[in-house]
């Protein structure tokens, strides 16, 4: 195989949880530029419309992550009308950045449905196509937060350190029939959810100033990552995860 065709995603078909805004949205682009065909899913149809525009030639459609009683039935019609995916990307999330005192029960199952249960539900459901196939590729987005822990993340933290062993569990799973499964581990990126950081300069730059390359990341600083653990130059790592932080978890 060529150096070319390991980073080449042509004639794959890619769903993207999340894939209208921020981190989803930058894989999203990433696997379309390496020929992947791609589905944006999320609870947003406008948002979704958007980022499917700018794409160019990718499908949409609205699914609320957080309903996970209706995972199976969605991915079943979202495999009838788009076609059954490839490459399953987990990035929908939803997280409230509170203390410990001030979290509810219907904040803790909100922060943990969308971001842990989701990611296996979903994935479930798709597994078993891309196992009678003998390929697949399942993408789980994990944080820094899956190894440290910071003041007001304390739901957030939680859901995304299982995230990290759900995604070693799913490779355990599913990779001997050819499904591997990873994850990447972003540092600080400027997204809608992470605005209150970046919108307080001083607080973006000593974020960034904390790690080995001496800056914030930028969401282009994905796509590399993101095309390597989707393609066939992956095909023998799977159980992974990979942290994209410039070094914040080195130094």
């Amino acid at each position: 195989m060529d150096s070319d065709s390991l980073f080449r995603l042509d004639g794959k078909h890619a769903v993207v949880t999340g894939g209208g805004t921020g981190i989803g949205n930058a894989i999203a682009h990433a696997l379309h530029a390496a020929g992947a065909r791609i589905t944006v899913a999320g609870r947003r149809t406008d948002v979704l419309r958007q980022a499917a525009e700018k794409l160019g030639d990718a499908t949409v459609f609205t699914w609320d992550l957080s309903a996970i009683d209706e995972i199976d039935a969605a991915a079943s019609r979202l495999a009838t009308t788009a076609g059954a995916p490839d490459i399953v990307v987990n990035a929908a999330f939803w997280r409230a950045r509170q203390p410990a005192a001030a979290v509810t029960p219907a904040v803790w199952r909100a922060t943990v449905d969308t971001g842990l249960a989701a990611p296996f539900f979903v994935a479930r459901a798709f597994a078993p196509a891309m196992c009678e196939r003998g390929w697949g590729r399942i993408l789980n987005i994990a944080s820094l937060q899956s190894r440290l822990a910071f003041t007001g993340g304390i739901v957030y933290g939680a859901a995304k350190g299982g995230v990290a062993q759900l995604t070693r569990a799913m490779a355990a799973e599913w990779s001997r029939h050819g499904v591997n499964a990873n994850a990447i581990a972003p540092g600080f990126f400027p997204t809608a959810m992470t605005a209150p950081l970046f919108d307080d300069a001083a607080t973006a730059a000593a974020l960034g100033a904390r790690t080995a390359i001496g800056r914030n990341g930028e969401l282009r600083d994905l796509h590399g990552a993101a095309v390597f653990l989707c393609a066939p130059a992956s095909d023998y790592i799977t159980g992974q995860m990979l942290f994209v932080d410039g070094g914040f978890t080195v130094t």
